[in-house]
């Protein structure tokens, strides 16, 4: 069956493509889209309800692992379901301004991501290599100000990549060999002068990336050499296991980013839907494998998942149970397999 086909074309409009040179295959492309996006919105969901309902996760480590959750939901929201559209329904139009707003937050929530994991690296320093003051120096309170201070710095730094381009003269051909706007792919259609937006787009990849990714390493050097004055080799393995979790966070964020932008840059002779898969990939993995992450490697954390879902399950079993009595008590039949007292205990405790 031949899909839908609701683009459009006016001047006022952008065309996105998809994966070029792989429609064919859209279909089943938006299988594992759809797939990865849906486990993602659970895990991360999942996480950020289990750290509400729970008193003793409200403390600095846990509020970091909710910013990054809240990244995590909203990097694959900006792009999936237009995605899905484009493989589906074949609606590749996107309005300029829709897409400026589009490539605004996607850069932005990018950004904000890069400025948790930077923060979880300091909080990793500080439990460490300075444990005596953790409680002082990391409050929830601070945690709070830095997370604000992270989104500040990211709207500031990426607001004027769309106000640069919102004032230039797009060409006459307005498709985007992507599924979503990037920068360097609304650059490239401007007719004008764009060394401005050029150039500060890749300052600003540079000086983002590298200030964080700087920052990181300082602070696991730091570990490392604190862990290694440890004597214990028992103490070394504690100290060492606080950090798994938060560097595997760290090398399914950088390394495809990275990756991708060394791909865009030299590997001229990649197809161009390897390049588009390579940057779809870092904003569909990361957001899915981390709270598969830490769900794995905090067992504190996992202890309070499995609470609430065997809660949730036993509620499920005492409200049937309790159905199932009302019916018999109305029939005038007795409760079967003491179902009776159970409701009664059960009503009695809540």
């Amino acid at each position: 069956m031949a899909p839908f086909n609701f683009t459009h074309s006016d001047a006022s409009t952008f065309i996105l493509m998809g994966i070029p040179g792989l429609e064919a295959a859209h279909i089943w492309i938006s299988i594992p889209f759809f797939t990865f996006y849906i486990i993602s919105l659970l895990g991360n969901v999942t996480l950020l309800s289990v750290v509400g309902k729970e008193q003793t996760l409200q403390k600095p480590m846990y509020l970091l692992l909710c910013m990054l959750a809240l990244t995590d939901i909203a990097t694959p929201t900006f792009v999936v379901p237009k995605a899905l559209g484009i493989f589906w329904f074949n609606l590749k139009g996107i309005t300029v301004a829709g897409c400026l707003t589009q490539m605004f937050f996607l850069h932005t929530i990018s950004v904000m991501h890069s400025s948790t994991l930077v923060t979880m690296a300091f909080d990793r320093y500080v439990a460490i290599c300075n444990p005596l003051r953790y409680a002082t120096i990391l409050t929830n309170a601070q945690i709070a100000k830095l997370g604000l201070a992270g989104f500040i710095r990211a709207v500031l730094f990426i607001l004027p990549l769309p106000l640069l381009l919102s004032q230039q003269t797009f060409c006459a051909n307005r498709i985007i060999p992507h599924m979503q706007c990037e920068h360097i792919a609304m650059v490239r259609m401007v007719c004008g002068d764009i060394r401005v937006s050029r150039i500060y787009g890749f300052v600003l990849m540079f000086v983002i990336n590298g200030f964080d990714l700087t920052f990181i390493a300082l602070s696991y050097g730091l570990i490392i050499r604190a862990v290694l004055r440890i004597s214990s080799h028992k103490a070394h393995q504690k100290a060492l296991n606080t950090c798994t979790a938060h560097i595997c966070v760290m090398l399914t964020y950088y390394t495809p980013t990275v990756f991708s932008i060394l791909t865009h840059h030299f590997g001229q002779d990649i197809a161009p839907y390897v390049h588009i898969i390579l940057a779809d990939l870092y904003l569909l993995i990361p957001p899915m494998l981390n709270p598969i992450i830490y769900g794995v490697k905090m067992k504190e954390l996992r202890d309070k998942v499995v609470k609430y879902t065997c809660r949730s399950s036993a509620d499920t079993k005492f409200t049937q149970s309790s159905a199932d009595t009302r019916d018999d008590i109305s029939s005038g039949l007795q409760c079967p397999s003491g179902n009776c007292q159970i409701v009664r205990e059960y009503v009695n405790q809540h």
